[in-house]
């Protein structure tokens, strides 16, 4: 029994203080956008939009980001990073509100495009997480974050897609948004609270009078912080980015098109989501140990490999061929996040990890994304651009032909591939 105990604490000691509260603080996020963002792009084709509009409704969302992102890495780095936390989401709160209340698809639009100035925490949750870990529990410790904050949302697609089948899309999603609202609001309480700074220096003050002076500086850092990437990590920026690009340009239709050209309905959909998440939070623990102790990089190159199968989708015409698929992209998944994850902070010093995460962001992409949700902590304000233009594309391929977009992620993930295997190694030492 004690030895057992031992291998516990051993083995899941590292979640405790920092990573507990982001570990509750997250379940609660978690569980409200698996809820709504799958449903989305139905929202706003209830609010009499098309899908070339959904694309610009996901474009919006990033925009935000672009002129936040930069700043975001320097707050992270000269500011109480826990405050910053909670601010942003009670500001998230907020905007989530404005979509309870739309009366037209541009609503949704301006919301997420204010919600985008939101991404100010996500560098300073990012090097709270890098710090909190040690180099070597880094993989698990993330997949194992990942692992319990899904757990808690496992039931919510489907739990979201029968109250939509009952109340009705238009209904049924004002409903969902104000319980992300509460949902947030109670997070970022919870990390106000308890959430404590990993830095023993003490910041910097950022003087107002002198905001636009530190604002050019942040800003002209940028190209010099580029150049100074190791090889290993410009190409973990771009296999980063086509992820992100794809998710933005794929993502968001999954529903549309298995809703329209499979004929699913949103609570089959929602099961399927259902079913891929069990197996991806069953998966994502034991991917942990495997990626920590095998290494980082033989599980990008698979799940990359594996994420060609995603134009599948377009042979598909029942109920279990799309279970089947989407379970298959839930288990790489399982591996490939973490994976990235955990190479990210081996490559990056501490020291510059808020500044560098904002321009690249976490690392932490999925493949074959299909909840709808395309931001997050993986994003920097390099990736932004490129991610508002394959959202806004997106929708409009889709109304060409809903097969164009779903071949464009075959066509991104042989490139990430390639790039993975030429240039994506692992330093002989991780940084701390």
């Amino acid at each position: 029994m004690k030895s057992s105990t031992h291998w516990f604490t051993d083995t899941f000691g590292f979640v405790r203080g920092n990573i507990l509260v982001l570990t509750i603080s997250g379940s609660l996020g978690m569980f409200s956008r698996s809820m709504v963002f799958p449903y989305v792009p139905l929202y706003v084709l209830s609010l009499g939009g098309d899908p070339a509009q959904i694309g610009i409704v996901y474009a919006l969302g990033p925009l935000g980001g672009l002129l936040m992102f930069p700043i975001a890495g320097y707050l992270a780095d000269h500011m109480n990073r826990p405050k910053l936390i909670a601010v942003a989401s009670y500001f998230s709160a907020v905007m989530l509100l404005i979509n309870a209340v739309a009366p037209t698809w541009e609503w949704v639009a301006a919301a997420r495009l204010l919600q985008g100035l939101a991404v100010f925490h996500f560098p300073a949750s990012s090097a709270i997480i890098a710090d909190s870990l040690p180099p070597e529990h880094r993989g698990r410790g993330m997949a194992t974050m990942a692992a319990m904050t899904g757990s808690l949302a496992l039931f919510a697609p489907y739990l979201a897609g029968t109250a939509l089948d009952t109340w009705g899309v238009d209904y049924g999603m004002r409903i969902l948004y104000v319980a992300m609202a509460v949902a947030y609001a109670a997070g970022g309480t919870i990390n106000l609270i308890f959430l404590r700074e990993t830095r023993s220096t003490s910041t910097t003050p950022i003087r107002v009078d002198n905001l636009a002076e530190t604002f050019r500086g942040v800003y002209a850092d940028i190209v010099p912080m580029v150049r100074g990437f190791s090889p290993a990590l410009k190409a973990m920026s771009v296999v980063v980015t086509l992820c992100f690009v794809c998710n933005g340009l794929a993502g968001p239709f999954w529903v549309v098109y298995v809703t329209t050209q499979v004929g699913l309905s949103s609570s089959q959909w929602g099961l399927i989501l259902l079913v891929e998440a069990g197996l991806r939070n069953l998966s994502a623990i034991p991917a942990g140990f495997l990626v920590d102790h095998f290494g980082r990089r033989r599980f990008i190159i698979m799940a990359l490999l594996v994420s060609c199968i995603i134009p599948l989708l377009l042979l598909a015409g029942t109920f279990v061929q799309v279970l089947v698929l989407r379970c298959a992209i839930g288990i790489v998944s399982a591996f490939f996040s973490p994976a990235m994850g955990a190479l990210m902070a081996d490559l990056v010093p501490s020291a510059s990890r808020g500044r560098v995460m904002a321009a690249i962001g976490r690392g932490t992409v999925m493949v074959g994304g299909a909840t709808g949700g395309i931001g997050g902590p993986g994003v920097g304000f390099l990736i932004t651009i490129p991610l508002i233009v394959g959202s806004a594309c997106g929708g409009l391929l889709y109304a060409i032909s809903p097969s164009i977009p779903f071949l464009f992620v075959l066509g991104a993930m042989g490139i990430a591939l390639l790039l993975t295997i030429r240039y994506l190694h692992e330093p002989k030492n991780a940084e701390v």
